[in-house]
């Protein structure tokens, strides 16, 4: 994954949703409420799709459990406890005015020093047990990217989660590209820092905004992303359907705003 080049997935949408732990075989629930259906229908037209991950394609917050997780197995409950009050300290950090981008940057300096071969092979471990879960995946965000794929249009998720992770769920929904920052080796462990922009507000918009600039033939208008946290409005903005995911799991469409003139500054 790369701020700079988007990494194509290793399964193709036709293989990639079938047969999975915790992936449904059957079609979301319908989406509930007065609000227009924002379901994806096709137009014809040449288009991608950008989702974000945790609760919106998943109800977990993927880093965060895995972080106490992988200590525990590997360094033993004093680290997983030390773990799990980093993640407590930021919480309250973000909620007292700390920007998510920097909070981001934080959790993954915890990671400084572990074998990166470990913390994959691990990551790859965590998601096989949790996505046996029933509940894992949201039903209705993964039907409206199975509808996408079936329509041809390429999905990408975009995450500023635990990299590992997100290629876990990339390689399993069948999504073709994963966006979000790298994580910076030294030799055989990592270093803790990031390599880009943290994949969150108007990192995850650069990264799609990458992403469309390698497709020019795609309007954006025609283009579909969903996201579940106002920081993800900026990604829900740049293109033409925009859907945000209620903690419940359903969907209501997104206006962009109206273009700015030069009058209104």
């Amino acid at each position: 994954m790369s701020t700079e080049t988007p990494a194509r997935a290793t399964q193709s949408p036709a293989r990639g949703t079938h047969g999975r732990p915790g992936l449904p075989t059957g079609p979301g629930p319908a989406e509930h409420g007065d609000a227009p259906d924002p379901r994806p229908r096709t137009t014809g037209r040449p288009s991608l799709v950008f989702c974000d991950v945790d609760e919106t394609l998943i109800r977990c917050k993927s880093a965060v459990e895995f972080l106490p997780h992988y200590f525990e197995r590997h360094h033993g409950p004093d680290d997983a406890r030390r773990a799990t009050e980093l993640l407590a300290d930021l919480t309250g950090r973000v909620a007292r005015g700390l920007p998510r981008e920097e909070a981001n940057r934080i959790y993954h300096r915890a990671w400084r020093g572990c074998p990166v071969a470990r913390v994959e092979a691990e990551a790859r471990r965590w998601y096989e047990e949790r996505s046996r879960s029933a509940d894992f995946y949201i039903p209705a965000t993964l039907a409206a990217l199975r509808r996408h794929q079936a329509e041809g249009a390429p999905v990408a998720l975009v995450s500023g989660s635990f990299p590992p992770l997100l290629w876990a769920v990339v390689e399993s929904v069948g999504a073709e590209y994963a966006l979000g920052a790298r994580l910076e080796r030294c030799g055989p462990v990592l270093t803790g820092e990031l390599i880009g922009a943290p994949a969150i507000g108007e990192g995850k918009r650069l990264l799609v905004d990458q992403l469309l600039a390698r497709h020019p033939h795609v309007d954006p208008a025609d283009c579909w992303a969903y996201g579940d946290h106002p920081s993800d409005l900026p990604m829900l903005h740049a293109v033409g359907h925009a859907v945000m995911v209620a903690a419940d799991g359903s969907h209501t469409p997104v206006r962009r705003p109206a273009a700015v003139g030069p009058a209104d500054g």
